[in-house]
């Protein structure tokens, strides 16, 4: 992680605009305290990848959140070329605006592992020069490992994509955000599931999914008799629905719990988002979450700079009562 943000750092001033993507099942839990200190004053676009699989009534909630934080966001699904065409007509009316300046546009696409970076850069040149893929994907998180060279997505005018390596926050201290960043992936922080927990995991889904009300038809989903908000009796009917069953007849609880786990990040379980967004949520994750992180080069040095003249104005202010 310490590799991949020094060399996207060596990159910055090279790159004209930013798209970080994030997990639209978790617009908040995704956003990476890290990198609000390496995009300092650079433009940057937020791309909500994975639309496909969260609710389409949190957009325009998440979308006036990110503005009144001076942030635009749009949501895509790589599926769709008018989705991801959005990007495209962001670079080129930045680039369109000074051609002498832009000569050649300059994208670096920055996110979490596994919010599908690499998925969107090959939807993006698809798109765009409709050609094929050019940077590798997975199911498993990581597989972008350094920063490449540069991709060409459009032609006129000539856009082109730097790849980087999923950045994880080196530390989340709240657990519940933990767990939801562990749910969407299959890997947490680079850890496996059984690591991070599986059982934890299904339980809080679990509690999830009973407290949505259009999701209560999960026990259908998994052919299991009832709904049930007892994580070990829902082990105890899924294993035998799909045989997960040692010698003897006992339960075999990973397996049935990984497959739990993996009948939702396939998103059949219907469209789902993690994070509340109501306005009192929303306020409270910022306050504690965004207002900790740590400010950049360039944003620490305006802040000098207007501590400075407001020292400037106190002194005037003093001298003019004396």
């Amino acid at each position: 992680m310490a590799k991949g943000m020094k060399q996207m750092r060596d990159q910055m001033r090279t790159v004209d605009l930013i798209v970080e993507t994030r997990d639209a099942r978790i617009p908040l839990s995704s956003i990476n305290m890290e990198f609000e200190r390496l995009v300092g004053s650079k433009d940057r676009l937020i791309v909500y990848n994975k639309a496909d699989l969260a609710p389409a009534d949190i957009q325009h909630t998440v979308q006036e959140e990110m503005a009144k934080r001076s942030q635009r966001a749009i949501f895509t699904d790589t599926s769709i070329n008018k989705s991801v065409s959005q990007i495209l007509g962001v670079a080129k009316d930045i680039a369109q605006r000074d051609p002498v300046k832009y000569p050649q546009f300059s994208i670096m696409v920055v996110g979490m592992p596994n919010v599908g970076k690499s998925s969107l850069i090959n939807a993006l040149r698809r798109t765009g020069i409709n050609r094929g893929k050019a940077a590798s994907t997975g199911a498993k998180p990581g597989v972008t490992r350094a920063v490449s060279s540069k991709i060409r997505v459009l032609d006129k005018p000539a856009v082109y994509l730097l790849d980087t390596p999923g950045v994880m926050m080196p530390h989340i201290p709240d657990p519940m955000t933990a767990i939801k960043v562990a749910l969407t992936g299959k890997y947490f922080c680079g850890i496996k599931d059984n690591i991070a927990d599986e059982s934890v995991l299904a339980d809080y889904l679990l509690f999830r999914l009973n407290r949505l009300v259009d999701s209560n038809d999960y026990w259908q989903v998994l052919g299991i008799e009832r709904p049930t908000d007892d994580i070990n009796e829902l082990v105890d009917m899924l294993a035998r629905k799909i045989g997960a069953l040692r010698h003897g007849g006992e339960t075999d609880a990973d397996k049935t719990l990984q497959f739990f786990l993996r009948t939702f990040r396939q998103g059949r379980f219907g469209r789902f988002c993690l994070d509340d967004l109501d306005e009192q949520s929303v306020e409270a994750f910022f306050k504690h979450s965004l207002l900790e992180a740590p400010m950049s080069k360039n944003q620490g040095q305006k802040a000098k700079r207007a501590a400075q003249r407001q020292r400037s104005i106190e002194r005037a202010r003093s001298k003019n009562l004396l």
